[in-house]
């Protein structure tokens, strides 16, 4: 699958704009500050396809990235640091849990975590939501690159262990701005997007 071809399609401000005829989509969840937008554009190796910003929070609305016909990423409004009313919080909370309870053609779940905090309560409420729902879940340690070798493995090893019983999880080390893991993760979101239907 060619990632580098994934162009934006259209933000949904609701679950009812979004794209109707998906039949395989990823979506990307993380609090505000864990590089959702940084982590998609070295995926796609293209440095202004998801727009970053050094304020948490800028995603708002559901943004799709169409990697080729009906087949789509999805980027989710970040959660936790965003400096935004309550009722637009609650907004986007009520379409996040929408969006990932009743969106069909959702193939998997990518969570990003720094690695420096990981496993934070909503990482723990995606895992959970995860579980039930029997969704694959895909957890990125992010910023890898902030920690010594040593310690990044000491913290995969410690996060694999406490999500060992989950069989529907996998976990890896991540950093977009040294390219670690980067491979390994495109590898896991093209074997959910390849089935056709």
């Amino acid at each position: 699958m060619n990632f580098s071809q994934t162009h934006f399609l259209t933000s949904a401000a609701s679950f009812k704009d979004c794209p109707a005829d998906s039949i395989a989509e990823v979506a990307f969840a993380g609090r505000s500050n864990a590089g959702k937008s940084s982590a998609i554009n070295a995926l796609c190796n293209q440095s202004k396809l998801a727009r970053t910003s050094k304020a948490p929070g800028r995603t708002q609305l559901i943004n799709f990235f169409q990697v080729k016909e009906r087949k789509y990423l999805v980027d989710l409004p970040g959660y936790g640091f965003a400096k935004v009313p309550l009722t637009v919080k609650n907004k986007w909370q009520f379409e996040l849990e929408r969006y990932l309870r009743k969106r069909e053609s959702l193939a998997g779940l990518v969570l990003l975590s720094d690695i420096r905090h990981p496993l934070k309560e909503f990482d723990r409420m995606m895992i959970k939501w995860a579980v039930q729902s029997q969704l694959a879940l895909h957890l990125l340690l992010t910023k890898s690159d902030k920690l010594k070798r040593g310690a990044a493995q000491s913290t995969l090893l410690s996060v694999k262990k406490e999500l060992n019983e989950y069989q529907v999880i996998s976990v890896q080390l991540f950093s977009s701005l040294k390219s670690i893991g980067v491979d390994e993760a495109k590898g896991r979101i093209a074997n959910w997007l390849a089935p056709e239907y």
